[in-house]
């Protein structure tokens, strides 16, 4: 049975459990929707048009935040979005011009690099210079366009430092906020943003709240050591299944 016009009830039952756990991981973490999101979905639908819900269900979910992410984030976030602005259409366009299951394969890789990411040692809290700042807001667009995924380079630049976690918190989820808007701005731009995807990503909204606040809750009760473990388990999880899945 398909509804939606061509939405099978099996990949709507997979978007929706699949967008509440992603979702549990961006309320504790931070980051994580797209990570867990985009492999799990590019399995059932084209990677395009996994990238490009997902993009929609984060747009969705960080303007309703906002007003908070604008008070809490670092300034650093601007030079990030900007660069992010003009590096996402050639991510989207690469996407497009890959084969599907290469695709699907660079995205699970993209996703395991995010556990990989966040081993690193906590550095010290000042912020990096432009150039780190840049080449971080390039490489996030880029991933943005082919993977949906802007987390990678970002969750280091903000998670390895010794901020407070939840100004790391908002700073990231500000930025996927706005490289979602871009994201789905250059799938329209390109042609391959159709409304199905929309109602797709909207349908996935209310289990994302929730998701979400139920995260937020557990983050609460969650040392920054547990935290950081728990995150990258769960993480490399996502990316391994992935990747077994496709070897399967």
């Amino acid at each position: 049975m398909e509804i939606l016009t061509g939405f099978t009830l099996l990949q709507l039952a997979a978007a929706l459990t699949t967008g509440l756990v992603a979702a549990f991981i961006r309320g504790l973490a931070g980051f994580g929707l797209a990570i867990i999101l985009v492999p799990v979905l590019a399995l059932a639908l084209t990677p395009v048009e996994a990238v490009l819900t997902t993009n929609v269900v984060a747009l969705l979910i960080g303007g309703l935040e906002l007003p908070r992410l604008l008070r809490e984030a670092e300034r650093s976030v601007w030079t990030i979005i900007a660069v992010v602005l003009v590096t996402t259409l050639p991510g989207l366009a690469l996407l497009a011009a890959t084969p599907p299951d290469i695709a699907r394969l660079l995205i699970a890789l993209v996703a395991l690099s995010a556990f990989f990411a966040i081993l690193f040692p906590v550095r010290e809290p000042e912020q990096p210079g432009i150039v780190t700042t840049g080449l971080t807001g390039a490489a996030s667009g880029i991933l943005t366009g082919f993977a949906g995924m802007p987390g990678p380079p970002v969750v280091p630049y903000y998670v390895g430092r010794a901020i407070p976690r939840q100004v790391a918190k908002s700073s990231m989820i500000l930025i996927f906020t706005f490289a979602a808007a871009i994201g789905i701005g250059s799938g329209v731009a390109l042609g391959r943003m159709h409304w199905r995807l929309a109602i797709l990503g909207a349908m996935l909204l209310p289990m994302v709240i929730f998701g979400t606040w139920l995260g937020r809750k557990a983050d609460g009760h969650v040392s920054d050591r547990a935290w950081r473990i728990f995150v990258g388990l769960v993480l490399g999880a996502a990316a391994l299944a992935a990747l077994a899945k496709l070897a399967l």
